[in-house]
C-alpha cells in the first residue's frame, strides 16, 4: 500500500494526531508553561469556532494546539497539506521546486515559497556536536554555486568574474560512512576555514583535503593528509575527496536542475535541506517516510515569519 494513502495525508485531524504523536511522544506539554499533567483536550466544534487538536492548559489556563511554538504556528494551511510538502521534500533527493509544490498540493506560488522554507527551517539543525573522532576520516573541499558568465545576458556579463569569483561559496565537511555538514563562507582563505575545522571537528579526527593553499597548515591541529588533483592525483590509499565530491554533485544537480537559482540570503536554508537528506539517507538506515517524520519533529522551538519579501 502506498504510504500517500495515509490518513494523515487526507484527512485535518488524523494530520493533528500523527503530529502530537510525534512531536509529543509522551502525552501533552503545554508550550506557555511546560507542564505535562493537567492538560484537557477540547472537542472541536467548527459551530463554535472551536479549532481542530485544541488544548487547554491546567496549570497556566492558556489554550494551545501543537502547532503553536513551532514553524507551522499562525499558518493557515491545513496540516494535512504540510504533511504532504514534508515527504515531497524528504523523498525526492535532489529537492523540489516551491512552482512544483504550488502545482501538487493546489496551493498559490507564495505560499508553496514560504512551506517549503518553513520546511527548510524544520531541517535546521540546533545542537552541534563535533564530527569525527578517532579513528574517524572526515572529508573536507569547497564548491562554488552559480551561474556561469557565458550563460548571463551580455549586459549582465563581468569578465573580471573568472572561476569562483561573483559565485557564492559553500564549504563542506563529510564524514565517510557518516554525516554531512555544510557552510556558506565568504571566502577560501585558512583565516575563514580553519576556525571552522578547528570547531566543528573532533581534534583525533583524519582530514581529508586536496592540497589548495588553505589547507596546508592544518596539520598542525588534525592528523591531516592531502591529495594533488593538479597532476591527476586523486585517491592514494586511504587518502582521496571523493565523498565530499560526491555530495557535491548532489547539490549542484539539484541547484542547477531544480531550483535554477537560489539568492545569496536563502543559500544557507538550501543546505540545510541537502545536508539534512543526506544525514537521514538510506544507506544509514532512513526511508522516506522515516525522513519526512524526523523532519518533522524538527519544527519545534523554530519561528519563521516573512515581511514582505524579507527573512525576519
Amino acid at each position: 500500500m502506498s504510504i500517500l494513502s495515509k490518513a494523515y495525508f487526507h484527512d485535518e485531524a488524523a494530520a493533528y494526531a500523527k503530529l502530537e504523536a510525534i512531536i509529543w511522544p509522551e502525552g501533552p506539554v503545554c508550550p506557555h508553561c511546560g507542564c505535562m499533567g493537567r492538560i484537557y483536550k477540547i472537542k472541536a466544534n467548527p459551530e463554535k469556532r472551536v479549532r481542530l487538536g485544541l488544548h487547554k492548559c491546567g496549570d497556566c489556563r492558556k489554550q494551545f494546539t501543537v502547532k503553536v511554538g513551532t514553524v507551522f504556528e499562525a499558518s493557515n494551511v491545513k496540516l494535512n497539506l504540510w504533511f504532504q510538502a514534508a515527504y515531497l521534500m524528504a523523498s525526492s533527493k535532489k529537492g523540489i521546486s516551491a512552482h512544483q509544490l504550488h502545482r501538487t498540493l493546489g496551493v498559490t506560488y507564495k505560499t508553496a515559497w514560504f512551506m517549503a522554507h518553513r520546511l527548510r527551517e524544520a531541517m535546521r539543525v540546533l545542537h552541534i556536536e563535533p564530527m569525527g573522532g578517532e579513528g574517524k576520516f572526515v572529508e573536507a573541499d569547497e564548491t562554488y554555486i552559480g551561474g556561469k558568465e557565458t550563460n548571463k545576458h551580455r549586459s549582465k556579463r563581468n569578465s573580471k568574474n573568472i572561476g569562483g569569483m561573483g559565485k557564492e561559496i559553500v564549504f563542506s565537511l563529510v564524514e565517510r560512512e557518516g554525516r554531512v555538514r555544510s557552510h556558506h563562507v565568504p571566502s577560501v582563505t585558512a583565516r575563514t576555514l580553519r576556525p571552522i575545522l578547528v570547531a566543528q571537528l573532533d581534534a583525533k579526527t583524519f582530514l581529508m583535503t586536496d592540497d589548495a593553499g588553505q589547507y596546508r597548515h592544518m596539520h598542525k591541529d588534525f592528523v591531516h593528509e592531502t591529495v594533488n588533483h593538479g597532476i591527476g592525483e586523486y585517491v592514494r590509499g586511504g587518502a582521496h575527496t571523493n565523498t565530499v565530491e560526491g555530495y557535491f554533485s548532489v547539490l549542484k544537480r539539484g541547484i542547477n536542475g531544480t531550483f535554477h537559482h537560489v539568492s545569496q540570503q536563502h543559500l544557507k536554508r538550501y543546505l540545510a535541506e541537502f545536508d539534512f537528506r543526506y544525514n537521514e539517507r538510506e544507506a544509514l538506515g532512513v526511508n522516506d517516510g522515516q525522513r519526512a517524520e524526523r523532519m518533522l519533529s524538527g519544527i519545534v522551538g523554530k519561528r519563521l515569519t516573512y515581511g514582505g519579501s524579507g527573512a525576519a
